[in-house]
């Protein structure tokens, strides 16, 4: 099944249950996704394939975590929590996030696979990462890794 009909189930399922938070949150998700969509036709394509979903949905965990952070050092503990809530529905839609063993099994592959041998290599080395593993690694912290292999 694809993540637009699950997200479009799960919807119902919260508008059914009457689950007022989850349904705000996946209402926020459309809402992301038919954004990128109208942009996508405004450039002549057909719409936004699932790798942009995941793309979408892992911006908007990376967005939470950063409000929630800062709710929590401005001392408003409420506010943190909901966005921890949203986290949590968000992530019901992405893959497993790899560990930190498979994070880096992944990017010798990628070093290995692009022939990469200096840090000049890196962009190659993020690209195969990204194409393979979009929703399920911190391209941040792989970053750093990758750095830290080629350096």
């Amino acid at each position: 099944m694809d993540l637009r009909t699950r997200l479009t189930g799960a919807l119902k399922d919260a508008m059914k249950a009457k689950d007022s938070e989850r349904l705000g949150t996946l209402r926020l998700i459309n809402a992301a996704i038919k954004d990128r969509d109208i942009d996508a036709r405004a450039k002549g394509q057909d719409g936004v394939s699932d790798d942009d979903l995941l793309g979408i949905l892992a911006k908007m965990v990376k967005q939470r975590q950063e409000s929630a952070k800062a709710y929590e050092e401005g001392g408003r503990l409420e506010l943190a929590e909901k966005e921890m809530s949203e986290i949590k529905v968000i992530e019901d839609f992405l893959p497993k996030q790899l560990s930190e063993d498979e994070t880096s099994a992944a990017i010798d592959e990628a070093i290995s696979e692009t022939g990469a041998t200096s840090i000049r290599d890196m962009g190659k080395v993020m690209g195969v990462l990204k194409s393979k593993y979009t929703g399920q690694l911190d391209f941040g912290k792989a970053g750093g890794l990758v750095k830290s292999k080629l350096g």
